[in-house]
Protein backbone atom coordinates (compact mmCIF):
# COMPACT_ATOMS: atom_id res chain seq x y z
CA UNK A 1 0.00 0.00 0.00
CA UNK A 2 1.22 3.51 -0.75
CA UNK A 3 1.82 6.29 1.74
CA UNK A 4 -0.79 8.80 0.54
CA UNK A 5 -3.79 6.41 0.72
CA UNK A 6 -2.66 5.33 4.19
CA UNK A 7 -2.70 8.92 5.39
CA UNK A 8 -6.15 9.45 3.93
CA UNK A 9 -7.49 6.29 5.57
CA UNK A 10 -6.09 7.33 8.95
CA UNK A 11 -7.49 10.85 8.74
CA UNK A 12 -10.90 9.50 7.70
CA UNK A 13 -10.90 6.91 10.50
CA UNK A 14 -10.13 9.49 13.16
CA UNK A 15 -12.69 11.97 11.85
CA UNK A 16 -15.39 9.31 11.38
CA UNK A 17 -14.99 7.48 14.70
CA UNK A 18 -14.32 10.56 16.81
CA UNK A 19 -17.17 12.66 15.51
CA UNK A 20 -19.39 9.57 15.44
CA UNK A 21 -18.81 9.09 19.15
CA UNK A 22 -19.65 12.74 19.79
CA UNK A 23 -22.88 12.51 17.79
CA UNK A 24 -23.93 9.26 19.46
CA UNK A 25 -23.25 10.85 22.84
CA UNK A 26 -25.43 13.83 21.86
CA UNK A 27 -28.29 11.71 20.50
CA UNK A 28 -28.40 9.34 23.47
CA UNK A 29 -28.45 12.09 26.06
CA UNK A 30 -24.87 11.77 27.23
CA UNK A 31 -24.67 8.00 27.71
CA UNK A 32 -21.13 7.79 26.34
CA UNK A 33 -19.86 10.83 28.32
CA UNK A 34 -16.72 12.84 27.69
CA UNK A 35 -14.56 10.00 28.94
CA UNK A 36 -16.06 7.64 26.38
CA UNK A 37 -15.44 10.11 23.57
CA UNK A 38 -11.84 10.55 24.72
CA UNK A 39 -11.36 6.78 24.87
CA UNK A 40 -12.78 6.49 21.34
CA UNK A 41 -10.26 9.01 20.03
CA UNK A 42 -7.44 7.25 21.89
CA UNK A 43 -8.39 3.82 20.58
CA UNK A 44 -8.70 4.94 16.97
CA UNK A 45 -5.34 6.73 17.11
CA UNK A 46 -3.72 3.65 18.64
CA UNK A 47 -5.35 1.37 16.07
CA UNK A 48 -4.24 3.51 13.14
CA UNK A 49 -0.67 3.73 14.42
CA UNK A 50 -0.42 -0.04 14.87
CA UNK A 51 -2.07 -0.95 11.57
CA UNK A 52 -0.71 1.67 9.16
CA UNK A 53 2.16 3.31 11.02
CA UNK A 54 4.87 1.11 9.51
CA UNK A 55 3.89 2.12 5.98
CA UNK A 56 4.01 5.90 6.18
CA UNK A 57 4.97 6.82 9.71
CA UNK A 58 2.64 7.92 12.45
CA UNK A 59 1.65 11.26 10.97
CA UNK A 60 -2.05 11.20 11.68
CA UNK A 61 -2.99 14.66 10.49
CA UNK A 62 -1.80 16.55 7.42
CA UNK A 63 -0.76 19.43 9.68
CA UNK A 64 1.82 17.19 11.36
CA UNK A 65 3.33 16.20 8.01
CA UNK A 66 3.45 19.84 6.90
CA UNK A 67 5.08 20.92 10.16
CA UNK A 68 7.71 18.20 9.85
CA UNK A 69 8.37 19.21 6.22
CA UNK A 70 8.80 22.87 7.23
CA UNK A 71 11.22 21.80 9.97
CA UNK A 72 13.06 19.67 7.37
CA UNK A 73 12.44 16.39 9.21
CA UNK A 74 10.18 15.03 6.46
CA UNK A 75 10.69 15.08 2.65
CA UNK A 76 8.55 17.74 1.00
CA UNK A 77 8.03 15.55 -2.06
CA UNK A 78 6.01 13.10 0.06
CA UNK A 79 3.40 15.69 1.06
CA UNK A 80 1.49 15.53 -2.21
CA UNK A 81 0.83 12.52 -4.40
CA UNK A 82 2.52 12.27 -7.78
CA UNK A 83 0.16 13.97 -10.18
CA UNK A 84 0.38 13.07 -13.82
CA UNK A 85 -1.87 14.71 -16.35
CA UNK A 86 -3.26 12.30 -18.91
CA UNK A 87 -4.73 13.97 -21.96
Amino acid sequence: MQKIPCRRIRTFGIAFCGTGAIIINQETGGVITHVGVAITFGLIVTTMIYTLGNISGAHLYPAVSIAFAVARHFPVKELLPDTKLVI
